[in-house]
């Protein structure tokens, strides 16, 4: 076979929860905060600050923080206690309304310091972030290399930043069990493709945590659980996506890949997936495609998973890794310009397919 080149409510852990709330989010601006919600006393209680005493933290450590739009004092004071930048939420907040200031706190991604004095907060929330934030999008389907080049070109740090942070074992993820010093083929799939905002402060190491602790609440935010009582690994499941996501261009096509993926590895059939033969020659260019080449990457010549994932998948590629639909399908070859394909559950079908995508001049 030529495959061309192509929910039940979702669970959080503790931190994970933590994470997403506060992705969910994130405003660049000076927006007013106003208004009244209980997003801060979540955040607050989730570090353990409820309200009721003071948090021990380290001083000195620069901290992102993210003022929404609609936090009420409350909020903004829970937010600040759970990041350590201010000691206590009712010492703060009580500031804030003796001040009466609550209605000119500006909403925004601040640099703050840890343990800093709460009438300095005040002034920096009233003032409104520096605007020395930026902002760089990360494409679904990109591989780490090519990751690392959009964020050295976004952020002025050179490429060899980066690679040093991932292979130093300062940046880290729960999805997989590194190695002391890691390669950057250890991180492929791991950092989360997005559009971020990051200070002019921030480092190789800071903004490299950001998509791998994305990616982890991303993946957390997937229901896995039959996926698992298949016998997967949910660092299989993104190896899975990462394929999803190097096949497939119209969207709604995710579940039906992920079934021939699933269906071919349940009957220990090769995937033979082009995309996979690619990686392993380390181009993109379907010309370059050697399916003799000798690789573990190589899903003519071996069955199974390939060992990492090929690139950077996004949350759909993840759903559909995690819950492919339920066909009988084998085969799927590119069929149309759009990049839709033609699926096919035998074989005789699948050289009809190949040969009709021939005839209207979809393949060479």
């Amino acid at each position: 076979m030529s495959l061309e080149p192509v929910p039940p409510p979702p669970t959080f852990s503790r931190l994970g929860r933590v994470g997403a709330i506060i992705a969910l989010v994130v405003v660049a601006g000076v927006a007013i905060v106003g208004g009244a919600s209980y997003l801060g006393r979540q955040v607050g209680g989730l570090f353990g600050n409820n309200g009721s005493g003071r948090v021990d933290v380290e001083p000195g450590i620069e901290v992102e923080v993210v003022i929404p739009q609609g936090a009420s004092a409350a909020d903004i004071a829970a937010i600040l206690a759970g990041k350590g930048v201010v000691a206590s939420a009712p010492e703060f907040e009580g500031l804030v309304r003796s001040e009466g200031a609550a209605a000119e706190l500006k909403a925004g991604t601040y640099q703050l310091v840890t343990g800093m004095e709460p009438s300095q907060v005040l002034e920096a929330l009233r003032t409104g972030p520096l605007v020395d934030v930026y902002r760089i999008t990360i494409r679904e389907g990109l591989r780490v290399g090519e990751m690392l080049e959009i964020l050295s070109e976004g952020s002025g740090i050179p490429v060899e930043e980066f690679e040093a942070a991932l292979q130093s074992g300062e940046v880290t993820t729960t999805l997989k069990d590194m190695p002391d010093s890691p390669f950057l083929q250890d991180w492929e799939g791991l950092l989360f493709p997005d559009t971020y905002e990051f200070s002019q402060r921030s480092t190789a190491v800071t903004i490299l945590q950001r998509l791998a602790d994305t990616m982890v609440q991303r993946v957390e935010s997937v229901d896995w659980s039959e996926f698992e009582a298949d016998g997967y690994s949910i660092y299989e499941g993104i190896i899975m996506a990462s394929l999803i996501e190097a096949e497939v261009r119209v969207a709604d096509e995710r579940p039906l890949v992920s079934s021939v993926i699933h269906n071919r590895l349940d009957e220990g059939m090769p995937l033979q997936i082009d995309a996979t033969v690619l990686y392993a020659l380390g181009t993109r260019s379907p010309s370059d495609f050697d399916r003799e080449v000798d690789s573990p990457y190589n899903t003519y010549q071996n069955t199974g998973l390939p060992p990492t994932p090929i690139a950077s998948p996004g949350r759909a590629s993840l759903e559909a890794a995690a819950n492919p639909a339920d066909t009988d399908y084998f085969y799927y070859v590119l069929s149309a310009e759009d990049g839709s394909h033609t699926f096919s559950e035998t074989l005789e079908e699948h050289n009809e397919a190949v040969r009709k995508a021939r005839e209207d001049g979809v393949l060479p």
